[in-house]
């Protein structure tokens, strides 16, 4: 089993040098993954690492036809290989035949794959460093063959590069953000089984753009809308189901740049009808500073106490302030700004803060 891991590892780690887009980058791997381990149907899912919801996927018939089905699977349901429980594993991946458990211990298996044609499934989660920035689940029809332990280790062999290349394509910046957004927020109102209700003219562009990242057609609810809505019903349920563990604090958003440049954000809400079935809200609009700060920290590489000091020296505090605030002193202080220069490429503040306030067209109220 190990030669064959070997031989076939530059199958993926080959890809690392190329110029790719997140979108692109996900359709070479499954074709290259494709040629050693044969597969039925696919769902490659970028998630934003703050919140771990989709930020869009990319995914075949087969599947497109139960994703709603297994996004109330993953949010709400109890079960096995959740992803979420694959990230504290360090396992990373899992198929549903390796497992400890009979199939029939499975709701995703017997109530959602089995019903669709699919006999097996095989999980990977996608870390990089302390992030997760991906899901890639591959499935097999009932009349194919299981995924073997052998085929499960060739997957857990690349799933280092996979996420550090989808880290790297999710974080690529562009030297200035000159598209021009609604002035209003997006508001669209849909039930809790994603069917659209209403929007603004705002939240219509906003969709336009988002079917546009994920190459799906105007009947699609994009992913990143259902991921919110179905974070935010398990979190309303208030009960504990295994793997998931949601936070009653942990927000229902996600933030995604678009193939422009600019990044997204989606929140979701719900509303308490006065009769009828509750509704959710979903405002969709560019991201503010405490959104899209953290990512621009992130593909620097800045450490927590890099990102706590950046704050303060976008709201324009003192090195004196600076270190009060911190509890540290002014030494420290100027220990961690030649850090960050260093790591962002400028010598001073005023270029810093042209860097992530002006280019960026961002407030000086950033909250990281």
């Amino acid at each position: 089993m190990t030669s064959r891991i070997d031989r076939n590892h530059r199958l993926i780690t080959s890809l690392e040098k190329g110029t790719w887009t997140s979108h692109t980058y996900r359709e070479a791997v499954l074709k290259q993954i494709h040629t050693v381990i044969p597969y039925d149907a696919y769902c490659f899912t970028t998630v934003d690492p703050l919140t771990l919801l989709s930020t869009g996927a990319v995914t075949e018939d087969g599947i497109e036809a139960i994703h709603d089905r297994l996004f109330i699977n993953e949010y709400m349901e109890e079960d096995i290989h959740k992803y979420a429980e694959l990230i504290r594993s360090g396992e990373h991946t899992a198929t549903l035949h390796t497992s400890n458990l009979q199939l029939e211990q499975s709701p995703r298996y017997i109530n959602i794959l089995q019903p669709a044609g699919f006999g097996d499934e095989l999980r990977a989660v996608l870390v990089s460093g302390d992030a997760c920035w991906g899901y890639l689940t591959l499935y097999r029809k009932t009349e194919s063959a299981v995924f073997t332990e052998e085929e499960r280790w060739m997957i857990q062999s690349w799933t280092a590069s996979i996420a550090s290349m989808l880290r790297s394509t999710s974080l690529t910046l562009i030297d200035e953000i000159t598209s021009e957004s609604p002035e209003e927020p997006g508001i669209l109102i849909t039930s809790d089984t994603f069917q659209l209700l209403s929007l603004n003219a705002s939240a219509q562009y906003w969709l336009s753009q988002l079917r546009m990242l994920e190459h799906v057609g105007p009947d699609v609810l994009p992913r990143p809308v259902r991921a919110v809505s179905s974070h935010l019903q398990r979190k309303n349920r208030a009960e504990f189901v295994v793997g998931t563990q949601i936070a009653p604090d942990s927000p229902s958003k996600v933030c995604i740049q678009l193939p422009d440049g600019r990044y997204l954000i989606l929140h979701a809400s719900l509303m308490q009808q006065l009769t009828g079935p509750d509704q959710i809200a979903i405002r969709l609009e560019q991201a503010m500073p405490q959104d899209l700060l953290p990512l621009l920290a992130e593909s620097h590489g800045l450490s927590s106490r890099e990102r706590e000091l950046l704050g303060y020296v976008l709201r324009s505090y003192s090195s004196k302030e600076i270190a009060a605030a911190m509890h540290i002193s002014v030494y420290t202080v100027q220990d961690h700004l030649k850090s960050i220069f260093a790591k962002t490429k400028v010598s001073s503040r005023r270029e810093l803060i042209w860097y992530y306030v002006s280019r960026f067209q961002l407030s000086d109220e950033p909250a990281i």
